[in-house]
């Protein structure tokens, strides 16, 4: 059990990276042109009622003084009010977390659902038609942006084909799993480019291992040593590399749920932005970031538990 003894430490590390995520996004929030009071109030606003909205909402006093009444919200559980839900941020985001989750995991079990078979047919037929094709489509794939792919889904299985709906999320499960297959195979083609690579290679490195060759001298069948100890080997850097991509994959169901105009915290940070309301952008913001650090952590535990090897 000493191989775990980080996970007793490990959480103290992510203190002072919340606290500079938390003053960055306070300071590149504020940075965003445009006054929310005016925003808000429309094109006739008085400027005594931009004033009373200001002070309402604590935009009128100095930056260190907004931060320091942030950082007190946090601790108390809140992170303020929306300037244009007029409800606390916090609870906003907690009505809008389920199509974002949802998305994210989809995205993730398409793309290992993808990348695995396509990985283990191209480590196990190196140098085949099969092998080439597979390496010049995940190559290719890493280049195509989010919302073209989403676009193209939507015009041959939603315009041309009427197999699924174009946009929105649903309300009974079986409508959200319909509506969830476009939007997570977008993100899926693109995340499973990278992973189809990754995996081939540890793939291929575990079939030329040393416990693969003992595997085949105790007579098991090449099916079985690919499986049982290829795989299992390979998986491991591949749950790092997801990690690490794991930001870009979150930043990434902003630009998905805009397409499917799926509501979640991606959609909300974008009407965030475009009302400069501070509260929600930077509550987003920060879930977001949240999300990556405890993600990055559970990625260390479960690579940990895959691999006695590793210490961390």
């Amino acid at each position: 059990m000493h191989r775990y003894r980080f996970v007793l430490y490990r959480p103290l590390q992510l203190v002072p990276v919340l606290f500079g995520i938390s003053v960055i996004t306070f300071v590149l929030v504020r940075l965003i042109p445009g006054d929310p009071a005016r925003i808000l109030l429309g094109a006739r606003a008085t400027p005594s009622a931009i004033a009373n909205i200001r002070a309402q909402y604590g935009l009128d006093e100095p930056l260190w003084v907004q931060y320091f009444y942030f950082i007190r919200n946090l601790f108390e559980g809140e992170m303020g009010r929306s300037t244009l839900y007029k409800i606390d941020v916090l609870r906003l985001i907690a009505t809008r977390i389920e199509p974002t989750l949802a998305l994210v995991v989809t995205g993730v079990l398409l793309a290992l659902a993808i990348s695995v078979p396509f990985a283990a047919i191209s480590a196990r037929r190196q140098g085949s038609l099969a092998d080439h094709a597979i390496r010049a489509i995940s190559t290719a794939g890493i280049g195509f942006p989010s919302f073209w792919l989403g676009a193209m889904l939507i015009m041959l299985f939603s315009v041309r084909l009427g197999w699924l709906p174009v946009s929105g999320y649903g309300q009974t499960p079986g409508e959200k799993l319909t509506h969830l297959i476009l939007p997570g195979l977008t993100i899926a083609l693109s995340l499973s480019a990278i992973l189809t690579r990754s995996l081939r290679a540890g793939m291929i490195q575990g079939l030329q291992s040393d416990v693969a060759t003992a595997a085949r001298a105790r007579g098991m069948s090449e099916n079985v040593v690919f499986w049982r100890h290829v795989v299992p080997n390979a998986m491991v850097p591949t749950v790092n590399l997801l990690a690490v991509n794991i930001g870009w994959l979150i930043g990434g169901t902003v630009v998905v749920e805009s397409v499917f105009a799926v509501t979640g915290l991606g959609q909300l940070m974008v009407r965030g932005i475009f009302t400069r309301d501070y509260m929600v952008v930077q509550g987003v913001a920060l879930t977001f970031a949240v999300a990556t650090v405890l993600i990055n952590f559970l990625a260390d535990i479960i690579t940990v538990s895959l691999d006695p090897r590793i210490e961390l």
